[in-house]
């Protein structure tokens, strides 16, 4: 993966750091996968406006995504790697033994021609999916499970990836990507290898019209506010407004959100960073 800058030949492009697409191999996604979405604008179903700062962006069309991984024992070709509008990491499309479609969050490195499969008794292989009690320790995954057959909910976004450091009864220890570390059931699956798309990060819009492509709207300063909106409103010219804080009057920068009382702060070892 690599990105490159663009000559400045437009104002929008002077600071645009823009994506190779160097592991994309078709433009066009597979048809039977494919299915309509529509957006809300940021209203609930009464019309009224609950998220601010939405509406708008390009038309887009959902992949229908795997995250189950739950066709055991039968192999499968990578047919290709796409980009997916709907997602930061890159998708791949698999052709099963048994003549069956599916896409995957495509994890970094996978080639197309690839055989990959999902199992007991697999390799601990790029693109394998199996059980935490079936994977080495040491081993960077991704897309795991959070519970048994919900399918996969951590690490799924594009470059990250997670390390399985210990195993403890029923239950595997993780480090997490955002530094925690956790137990989860060995019975969860996850995919070796971390996720494509790891230059994701550095990538710079270079101007706001990109942003309402993405669906974007307008954000306005909370200090540019009165005060009848915003905690951080009001004052005399161009004040500081005081403690960073949300609409709402949460602090923000340190204020630990999380509730003492959660049920799922058991299985959390090491709090993240």
């Amino acid at each position: 993966m690599s990105v490159r800058k663009l000559k400045p030949i437009t104002p929008g492009q002077r600071f645009r750091i823009v994506n190779n697409f160097e592991e994309i191999t078709t433009s066009k996604p597979e048809k039977s996968l494919v299915k309509g979405i529509s957006k809300s604008g940021g209203r609930n179903n009464s019309g009224k406006m609950t998220m601010r700062y939405t509406g708008g962006g390009h038309k887009k069309r959902y992949r229908e995504i795997d995250f189950k991984r739950n066709k055991f024992g039968i192999p499968a070709t990578v047919k290709s790697v796409e980009y997916d509008p709907n997602r930061t990491a890159f998708i791949a499309l698999l052709y099963y033994a048994d003549g069956e479609k599916r896409y995957i969050v495509s994890p970094h490195g996978i080639k197309v021609g690839q055989k990959v499969i999902s199992g007991e008794s697999v390799a601990p292989e790029i693109g394998n999916a199996m059980k935490l009690k079936n994977i080495p320790l040491g081993t960077v995954i991704s897309c795991i499970e959070l519970r048994p057959g919900q399918g996969a909910k951590m690490a799924r976004s594009a470059g990250t990836s997670a390390q399985l450091i210990a195993r403890d009864g029923k239950y595997a220890v993780l480090k997490m990507p955002s530094g925690e570390t956790r137990m989860i059931l060995v019975e969860c699956m996850a995919t070796v290898g971390s996720v494509s798309n790891s230059d994701h990060q550095l990538i710079v819009s270079g101007k706001a019209g990109r942003s309402r492509w993405l669906g974007r709207r307008p954000r306005t300063r909370p200090v540019a506010m009165n005060p009848v909106d915003h905690p951080m409103g009001g004052g005399e010219g161009r004040s500081t407004g005081g403690h960073p804080r949300s609409r709402k009057g949460m602090p923000a920068k340190g204020y630990k959100t999380r509730s003492k009382k959660k049920e799922s702060n058991r299985y959390i070892l090491q709090k993240r960073k």
